[in-house]
Protein backbone atom coordinates (compact mmCIF):
# COMPACT_ATOMS: atom_id res chain seq x y z
CA UNK A 1 0.00 0.00 0.00
CA UNK A 2 1.63 3.37 -0.67
CA UNK A 3 2.05 5.96 1.53
CA UNK A 4 3.36 9.25 2.02
CA UNK A 5 3.39 10.91 5.33
CA UNK A 6 4.58 14.52 6.06
CA UNK A 7 6.01 16.07 8.96
CA UNK A 8 7.35 18.94 10.74
CA UNK A 9 5.37 21.83 10.27
CA UNK A 10 4.83 23.92 12.63
CA UNK A 11 4.44 28.12 13.19
CA UNK A 12 7.59 30.24 13.02
CA UNK A 13 8.37 33.49 12.78
CA UNK A 14 9.56 35.75 9.46
CA UNK A 15 13.17 34.70 8.62
CA UNK A 16 13.06 31.06 10.47
CA UNK A 17 13.60 28.08 8.89
CA UNK A 18 11.48 24.47 9.60
CA UNK A 19 12.36 20.92 8.25
CA UNK A 20 9.13 19.23 6.41
CA UNK A 21 10.26 14.93 5.97
CA UNK A 22 7.50 13.52 3.81
CA UNK A 23 8.39 9.31 4.57
CA UNK A 24 6.72 6.97 1.85
CA UNK A 25 6.14 3.13 2.61
CA UNK A 26 4.67 1.06 0.02
CA UNK A 27 7.13 1.05 -3.25
CA UNK A 28 11.07 1.99 -3.71
CA UNK A 29 11.57 5.72 -3.80
CA UNK A 30 14.12 6.23 -5.70
CA UNK A 31 12.38 4.55 -8.94
CA UNK A 32 9.72 7.85 -8.53
CA UNK A 33 9.81 11.74 -9.24
CA UNK A 34 8.58 13.60 -5.24
CA UNK A 35 7.48 16.50 -5.45
CA UNK A 36 6.46 19.33 -2.43
CA UNK A 37 3.51 21.59 -2.92
CA UNK A 38 1.23 24.06 -1.29
CA UNK A 39 -1.90 24.78 -0.79
CA UNK A 40 -3.20 28.36 1.22
CA UNK A 41 -6.75 29.15 2.30
CA UNK A 42 -8.64 29.93 -0.73
CA UNK A 43 -5.47 29.29 -3.37
CA UNK A 44 -5.01 26.22 -5.78
CA UNK A 45 -2.22 23.58 -4.83
CA UNK A 46 0.92 24.83 -5.98
CA UNK A 47 4.13 23.25 -7.03
CA UNK A 48 7.45 24.37 -4.84
CA UNK A 49 10.08 22.12 -5.08
CA UNK A 50 10.79 18.37 -6.95
CA UNK A 51 13.28 15.77 -6.87
CA UNK A 52 13.77 13.24 -9.85
CA UNK A 53 14.62 9.75 -9.48
CA UNK A 54 17.55 8.17 -10.67
CA UNK A 55 20.07 10.98 -10.90
CA UNK A 56 18.09 13.59 -8.20
CA UNK A 57 17.89 16.45 -10.09
CA UNK A 58 15.99 19.45 -8.20
CA UNK A 59 13.58 22.24 -9.44
CA UNK A 60 12.47 25.29 -7.56
CA UNK A 61 9.54 27.49 -7.86
CA UNK A 62 10.84 30.91 -8.23
CA UNK A 63 8.88 32.14 -5.15
CA UNK A 64 10.69 30.09 -2.83
CA UNK A 65 14.40 29.33 -5.03
CA UNK A 66 17.61 30.11 -3.05
CA UNK A 67 15.61 29.74 -0.20
CA UNK A 68 14.11 26.30 -0.12
CA UNK A 69 16.28 23.09 -0.71
CA UNK A 70 15.00 19.48 -1.33
CA UNK A 71 16.88 16.57 -0.66
CA UNK A 72 16.47 12.74 -0.65
CA UNK A 73 17.45 10.28 1.73
CA UNK A 74 16.72 6.36 -0.06
CA UNK A 75 18.23 4.35 2.70
CA UNK A 76 14.97 5.80 4.95
CA UNK A 77 13.41 6.06 2.08
CA UNK A 78 12.46 9.69 2.89
CA UNK A 79 12.18 13.25 0.89
CA UNK A 80 13.16 16.62 2.98
CA UNK A 81 12.28 20.15 2.16
CA UNK A 82 14.57 22.76 4.19
CA UNK A 83 13.04 26.03 4.47
CA UNK A 84 15.20 29.01 5.09
CA UNK A 85 14.86 32.52 5.39
CA UNK A 86 10.49 31.58 5.80
CA UNK A 87 8.41 34.66 4.78
CA UNK A 88 4.41 35.39 5.76
CA UNK A 89 3.55 34.47 2.54
CA UNK A 90 4.95 31.17 2.30
CA UNK A 91 2.21 30.10 5.00
CA UNK A 92 0.57 27.17 3.50
CA UNK A 93 -0.50 23.56 4.12
CA UNK A 94 2.36 21.58 2.66
CA UNK A 95 1.84 18.37 0.61
CA UNK A 96 4.37 15.61 -0.78
CA UNK A 97 3.31 13.85 -3.86
CA UNK A 98 4.54 11.09 -5.69
CA UNK A 99 5.18 10.47 -9.97
CA UNK A 100 5.86 8.20 -12.06
CA UNK A 101 6.03 9.98 -15.09
CA UNK A 102 8.59 12.77 -14.61
CA UNK A 103 9.67 15.37 -12.56
CA UNK A 104 7.71 18.15 -12.56
CA UNK A 105 5.14 20.66 -10.15
CA UNK A 106 2.35 19.94 -12.27
CA UNK A 107 -0.10 18.74 -9.87
CA UNK A 108 -1.85 16.32 -12.28
CA UNK A 109 1.52 14.23 -12.84
CA UNK A 110 1.24 12.92 -9.51
CA UNK A 111 -0.88 9.81 -8.29
CA UNK A 112 -0.51 9.62 -4.73
CA UNK A 113 -0.37 12.81 -1.52
CA UNK A 114 0.31 12.68 1.58
CA UNK A 115 -2.64 14.15 4.41
CA UNK A 116 -0.66 17.63 4.31
CA UNK A 117 1.32 19.64 7.65
CA UNK A 118 0.88 23.12 8.48
CA UNK A 119 3.39 25.57 7.82
CA UNK A 120 2.71 29.01 9.52
CA UNK A 121 5.04 31.92 9.39
CA UNK A 122 3.82 34.80 11.47
CA UNK A 123 5.87 37.31 14.20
Amino acid sequence: QVQLVESGGGLVQPGGTLRLSCAASGFTLDYYNIGWFRQAPGKEREGVSCISSGDGSTYYADSVKGRFTISRDNAKNTVYLQMNSLKPEDTAVYYCGRSGFQATMRVYDYDYWGQGTQVTVSS
